[in-house]
């Protein structure tokens, strides 16, 4: 997989971030089915873009996260990227759709 995420460089504000894995068990064993699970609202980010540019410098405004940082997501929104081979979704965030960045 790492292979596949060195072909996506994000451009601009843009982050590359996979969401978490929503738990289809819980503590006890229950499987539980697909239309109970909640979507899951966290994500780690795998790529990060080199910012928007500044209007009247040109130079590049750097963005509030880094690789490894794991965030919180809206509900909706964010642009899914499939690659070949890979069955895990990826999804394409603006900087300004990143609702926190969490610890």
């Amino acid at each position: 997989m790492a292979a596949a995420i060195k072909k996506i460089i994000p451009m601009l504000d843009r982050i590359l971030i996979q969401r978490a894995e929503a738990l289809t068990k819980t503590k006890g064993g229950i499987v539980l089915p697909e239309k109970a699970v909640g979507k899951v609202l966290e994500g780690t980010v795998l790529a990060v873009g080199p910012g928007t540019r500044n209007a009247s410098t040109g130079n590049h405004i750097p963005i509030g996260v880094k690789e490894g940082d794991r965030v919180l997501l809206p509900e909706f929104g964010g642009t899914k990227v499939n690659l070949e081979g890979d069955q895990k979704e990826l999804f394409l965030f603006r900087e300004s759709d990143i609702l926190a960045k969490l610890e």
